[in-house]
């Protein structure tokens, strides 16, 4: 007699996305080390390796002729020019992952994330916003590595960045990182109806920081 065979439950893909500034890269390490069994989805970039990062740990860091090689063969799920640098997601890698059961993050900007609906839209996709504009502008100066004209720039550029949140299956707001980090812990156990973009007074918030 044969033994009952088992379907491989295919993995989750939570998409996490925020304008520069709102605390994102620190929630998501956060979560992973609270979930062991979430995998980061390395992306590539054409940006400088800055000292403190790895190649195949934090990004792969390619030339920008390989960037475009790769992305002239649809080697990327998703692509995009941001700050002049451009960030791919490899079609293989999260295929394979998923194909194997493993759930995966993968922390792009919402350019990358309406490429990733599109391509597969049964993923889960997070926005995380600052809770004032005040704050944001706060939180980067506080980095005390950019000049004044890239801080000025990114101001801008988030204040676009946080009219998409509408976009976004769940949006989570950076006041306080521990119940931040709670709600993105509750979205990835399938807990996360609390955090829904529909809740009331969101949109009214989410108007102060994009007015």
């Amino acid at each position: 007699m044969n033994a009952p065979t088992t379907t491989l439950r295919r993995g989750h893909l939570f998409v996490i996305a925020a304008p520069s500034g709102a605390g994102k890269t620190s929630l998501v390490r956060a979560l992973m080390e609270r979930v062991p069994s979430l995998q980061f989805s390395i992306s590539y970039t054409t940006r400088k390796q800055r000292p403190n990062e790895t190649h195949g740990r934090d990004y792969f860091f390619v030339t920008k002729d390989e960037f475009e090689a790769m992305a002239g063969r649809g080697e990327f799920l998703e692509h995009a020019r941001v700050f002049d640098n451009c960030y791919g997601t490899a079609r293989s890698q999260v295929e394979a992952s998923l194909a194997a059961g493993q759930d995966l993050i993968l922390e792009i900007d919402w350019q990358g994330a309406q490429q990733i609906r599109r391509a597969l839209p049964e993923c889960r996709s997070i926005f995380i916003l600052p809770p004032s504009r005040a704050e944001l502008e706060r939180r980067l100066r506080g980095r005390g590595t950019d000049a004044e004209d890239v801080i000025q720039r990114r101001l801008q550029d988030a204040a676009t960045d946080m009219t998409h949140w509408p976009e976004f299956d769940y949006v989570v707001v950076n006041d306080d990182f521990e119940r931040a980090l709670g709600e993105l812990h509750a979205i990835v156990q399938g807990r996360g109806d609390p955090s829904r973009r529909e809740r009331p007074g969101l949109a009214q918030l989410a108007a102060g920081l994009t007015a």
